[in-house]
C-alpha cells in the first residue's frame, strides 16, 4: 500500500506514520467497520483507515481544517465511503460506529460518553502532553473501557559529522478502550 500523502497543511501536525502504525492496530479496524475520526485536522488517519474499511465519518470543528483533510484526501487512493462533516464532537457524531479514533482532548469526555451510549466497540485516543494523557486514562477507566495505555517514543536518524545521531519526537501516549474491556 503506497504512503500518505499530504499535500496540504492544517497548522497542525499530522498523526506521524509511526504512531498511526500503532493507533490503527490498536483499533482492529475490520473491512466491514464503519471508523470516525473526531478532529481529523491533515485527514492522515482518515486516510488510513479508509484504505482499510467500507466507510469513514470525520468530524472536524474547524473549517479550515476540514477543508484540508478534503484536499489530502483528493491527493490519495482509498476504497471507502467517506463522509466529512464539520462540527464539535460530540456534535456530528454518528451513531453506528464500530471504532472510533479521537486525536485531541477537547470535549473529549462527552466523546466517550457518545462511544459508551451508542455502543462504540473500539476507541483510541491519542495524547502528547502528560496531564490531559492523566485525565483520558481516568476517563476511559471510569466508563468501563480501558484496556491499555501505550507511551510510544519515535527517533529518527540523521547524519551528524559522518556519523548516524537520532533527533527524538515528543511523546505519545496511546489510550485504548474496548466496549468489554476488562481494565488493566
Amino acid at each position: 500500500m503506497s504512503q500518505v500523502t499530504l499535500p496540504h497543511d492544517a497548522k497542525a501536525g499530522p498523526t506521524k506514520p509511526e504512531v498511526r502504525a500503532v493507533t490503527l492496530d490498536k483499533l482492529g479496524l475490520r473491512p466491514t467497520d464503519h471508523f470516525v475520526d473526531v478532529g481529523s485536522c491533515t485527514g492522515s488517519v482518515t486516510i488510513e483507515a479508509a484504505r482499510r474499511v467500507e466507510r469513514v465519518t470525520a468530524v472536524e470543528r474547524k473549517p479550515d481544517r476540514l477543508d484540508v483533510t478534503r484536499k489530502n484526501l483528493a491527493a490519495n487512493d482509498y476504497d471507502a465511503d467517506v463522509t466529512l462533516r464539520e462540527a464539535e464532537a460530540p456534535d456530528g457524531l454518528p451513531t453506528d460506529a464500530d471504532a472510533m479514533f479521537v486525536g485531541g482532548s477537547r470535549n473529549f469526555e462527552a466523546v466517550l460518553d457518545h462511544a459508551v451510549e451508542t455502543g462504540v466497540d473500539r476507541i483510541v485516543m491519542n495524547v502528547s502532553r502528560v496531564e490531559p494523557a492523566g485525565d483520558a486514562i481516568e476517563a476511559f477507566r471510569e466508563r468501563g473501557l480501558l484496556s491499555a495505555v501505550v507511551q510510544l517514543q519515535v527517533s529518527h536518524g540523521y547524519e551528524l559529522a559522518g556519523a548516524t545521531s537520532f533527533r527524538s519526537n515528543n511523546p505519545v501516549y496511546v489510550v485504548v478502550g474496548r466496549r468489554d474491556a476488562e481494565g488493566l
